[in-house]
């Protein structure tokens, strides 16, 4: 039972390795700049980073050890996830592609003692 238990999970990590493949390519040709590195043939790990505009930064890594989803802004860590709540996380990023939400740029700052930025009324 557990040598089956523990291919069942190496089918998984390495099908969950594939898809963050499919995902980053995907992600690069829509524009976002994003990556997916495995360790190895056996695709027994991964590392999936996307980065969702200006310093903002989202890491899934997978392996044997474990699924961690981290979200950082501004080289601070926002929000850590591991498990089945990283595994949702993702899904709310693959809707991004599904639903094809284009990258966020950054509007022009306006400086407010230029009044030539302004558009009158």
């Amino acid at each position: 039972m557990f040598t089956r238990l523990a291919q069942q999970h190496r089918d998984f990590v390495r099908d969950l390795v594939m898809n963050l493949q499919a995902l980053a390519i995907v992600l690069e040709k829509r524009g976002y700049l994003a990556s997916c590195y495995t360790c190895g043939g056996q695709m027994n790990s991964g590392s999936f980073m996307v980065s969702l505009g200006e310093n903002h930064l989202i890491r899934f890594l997978v392996s044997d050890y474990g699924i961690t989803w981290t979200e950082m802004r501004d080289d601070r860590e926002l929000m850590k996830l591991e498990g089945a709540e990283a595994i949702s996380q993702l899904q709310e990023l693959a809707n991004l592609v599904k639903y094809q939400i284009e990258p966020v740029t950054p509007e022009p700052q306006l400086d407010p003692m230029d009044f030539r930025q302004v558009q009158p009324i």
